[in-house]
């Protein structure tokens, strides 16, 4: 049973629900005090809200035959839960009311529980509800946790503001291929583009409301298209063009290494469906990578280490560089600057993401190599551009983090972690303040308490949407069997 009351009291509402809960037995028990906070999961405590969030539903894992939870802000009306197995389910309109008047505030879960003929009551855990929202939609892949193979895998877009997920496109509706990599420009819906292997190869773009199929792959590349970021005004994407192999380790605590044997940067211009390149991101002795604009376009950052050998895997530290573009003439500068050195941390640098105001690069750093998922010392680190500091925000676990996004007002980010399990990824959001600070991780919400205790999908590059995607796998489905057209390699010009 679910009930809501519309006063604010709270000393009012602690009387009203436990005359409420006592009154059939004819007498008051005064609950046995808890000296701390009681276990949920998911962890769901000391944490900054969206105040657009889906419902915070949660399991109660403390011993009991009934449980009573009160959710409260300091200026709104109080919501109450009752439940006989410790499965909260926050009602959907209830909370949505709740946190829509209490931006801003702090919000608070007040939590009992009976057993043994005696309640007892928990120190109430606070979080607190951000004045700023997220971005409405959540786009990330869902495959199975594996090396080489594929069963069924998707695209699937879920809406944070309530549990409604939907496919994007699923691998049955194209022979079962393997597909990746989708990219968003700006974090607009209809600006995407997602890569086909295998059967029915190409990329597919999505762009001014027409989709093409297009074979990036060229003659004077390396490979087609790999690792895509969209260019803010939404004509080009820089790709990385990547030879990879697959090293499997013999040692429990490290499963497999992914790694470059041959690495450049390259740029597709969607107008024209055209490829160009440059000596600075093309170099013959380096491994270029991992390419991020800044939210003006004026500048491509991107990853870059010494080539080596495949043998020499462990020795692979890559920098975080800059190099300037002019979108009008579509020339990179004939130089890059180098802003973070492994040299001076030590560690080597992936996935670097500029905040939507410049100031900022998210990135994160291991050991060795690039592919951070496999990577359990990987952790998020933040740089300031202005500043010239790097920090180790307290983010972080002891398994691997790994892919992340900024939200479009910049105040939220995303990322892949396995510090649940240690062996699947899954999405966890936290608030930024602006200036350098991040608020306690929180695990995606989902209807059903128990889903990430039966789900056994890893969630793959978790990427943030203002608005639905207009596209699903019906519609994909015919242009992903068509031939892709070819892309044309344009020299650079002097």
């Amino acid at each position: 049973m679910k009930v809501i009351f519309p006063f604010r009291d709270n000393y009012l509402w602690t009387f009203l629900i436990f005359f409420m809960v006592f009154a059939c037995s004819g007498r008051y028990e005064k609950p046995i005090p808890v000296e701390r906070q009681p276990e949920i999961f998911p962890d769901y405590t000391d944490v900054v809200l969206p105040p657009n969030i889906a419902p915070l539903r949660f399991q109660i894992r403390e011993a009991g035959e009934k449980f009573l939870v009160k959710i409260y802000t300091d200026s709104t009306r109080v919501l109450t839960v009752h439940t006989g197995n410790g499965i909260v389910r926050i009602p959907a309109n209830a909370w949505k009311s709740l946190l829509y008047k209490s931006k801003g505030e702090d919000i608070y879960f007040a939590v009992w529980s009976r057993r043994g003929g005696k309640w007892y009551t928990y120190k109430t855990i606070r979080n607190h509800i951000a004045s700023e929202r997220i971005d409405s939609f959540l786009v990330y892949r869902l495959i199975d946790p594996g090396y080489e193979i594929w069963n069924n895998m998707g695209i699937y877009q879920r809406c944070l503001e309530n549990f409604t997920e939907k496919p994007v496109m699923i691998n049955s509706f194209s022979d079962g291929n393997c597909m990746n990599c989708h990219s968003f420009c700006q974090n607009k819906s209809n600006l995407m583009l997602f890569h086909m292997r295998a059967r029915n190869a190409g990329t597919i773009v999505y762009r001014n409301g027409e989709l093409h199929k297009v074979n990036t792959k060229t003659e004077k590349t390396i490979s087609p298209g790999v690792y895509p970021a969209w260019h803010p005004g939404g004509r080009y994407v820089a790709f990385s063009v990547n030879r990879i192999i697959q090293r499997f380790h013999s040692v429990k605590d490290k499963k497999i290494e992914v790694q470059d044997t041959l690495s450049d940067i390259v740029l597709y211009d969607a107008q024209t469906n055209t490829l160009t390149t440059s000596p600075v991101l093309s170099s013959a002795d380096r491994f270029e990578t991992f390419p991020a604009w800044s939210p003006d376009g004026k500048f491509l950052y991107y990853c870059s280490a010494k080539a080596l050998p495949p043998q020499e895997f462990n020795k692979i530290k890559y920098d975080l560089l800059r190099v300037s573009f002019d979108a009008n003439t579509r020339k990179f500068g004939t130089e890059a600057d180098t802003i973070l050195s492994s040299a001076k941390t030590g560690m080597s640098i992936s996935f670097p993401r500029v905040s939507p105001d410049g100031r900022f690069i998210l990135f994160c750093m291991s050991v060795y190599g690039n592919f951070t998922i496999w990577h359990r010392e990987s952790d998020l680190y933040l740089f300031d551009l202005v500043t010239g500091s790097m920090a180790r925000p307290d983010i972080n676990s002891d398994q691997a983090e790994s892919y992340h996004s900024w939200s479009s007002n910049g105040h939220w980010i995303v990322f892949s972690s396995r510090r649940i399990n240690g062996l699947y990824t899954m999405p966890f959001f936290a608030y930024f303040d602006g200036e350098g600070h991040f608020s306690k991780p929180f695990l995606l919400p989902q209807a059903n308490p128990l889903f990430y205790d039966l789900f056994m999908k890893s969630f793959n590059v978790p990427e943030f949407v203002t608005s639905e995607i207009n596209l699903s796998p019906r519609i994909l489905a015919g242009i992903a069997k068509k031939e892709a057209e070819k892309t044309v390699y344009v020299e650079k010009e002097e």
